[in-house]
């Protein structure tokens, strides 16, 4: 006869009952009941979690701001936005959790690669139009007021409807 089977765990079961379990345990001050590897694994996974998040927005960020350098014409609304979403996304991300601002820089030379190599998938442009070496310095890809080429923060005029003219304020008067 072959060796018994052994029951799977509450982790392998059911992750959610675990963490709940986990949680009432440490509540309770019943340290000897939890799982003391399981739940070591699970907050280094939320760490690498953490910094994965950072990374990936830097990789985002930095190919909107390829693709605002090298496409000028192509610039839009959309384009600034996702490079607004993602210097936010890491500001609130560095806020939680400031012991990854030093880890910055070699985030940004590892992800410029992957947006570079995204840019070109992306623009359909060659490769050599994309310097091989991030072109941006850290403060900028950081700052809300930089974009390559100078800044787009400046004023604009008015949205103006369909055809240019400015409808009057309070619409059509009726006639009494």
């Amino acid at each position: 006869m072959g060796a018994l089977a052994l029951k799977p765990s509450l982790y392998d079961r059911d992750y959610y009952a675990w963490l709940i379990e986990q949680a009432a345990h440490i509540r309770a001050r019943r340290l000897d009941q939890l799982d003391y590897e399981a739940l070591a694994e699970e907050l280094e996974d939320m760490g690498r979690s953490e910094r994965r998040a950072v990374e990936n927005y830097l990789k985002n960020l930095l190919l909107h701001l390829l693709k605002w350098a090298v496409q000028t014409e192509r610039r839009s609304g959309s384009w600034r936005d996702s490079i607004d979403t993602a210097r936010d996304a890491v500001a609130d991300l560095l806020r939680d959790s400031p012991s990854l601002k030093p880890q910055l820089s070699e985030f940004v030379t590892r992800q410029y690669d992957r947006a570079r190599r995204s840019a070109v998938n992306q623009t359909g442009m060659a490769e050599k139009n994309f310097p091989a070496k991030c072109p941006f310095g850290l403060d900028e890809i950081l700052d809300h007021t930089f974009f390559p080429g100078g800044s787009v923060r400046e004023e604009r005029s008015p949205v103006l409807p369909r055809g240019g003219a400015r409808k009057k304020e309070g619409g059509p008067k009726k006639k009494v």
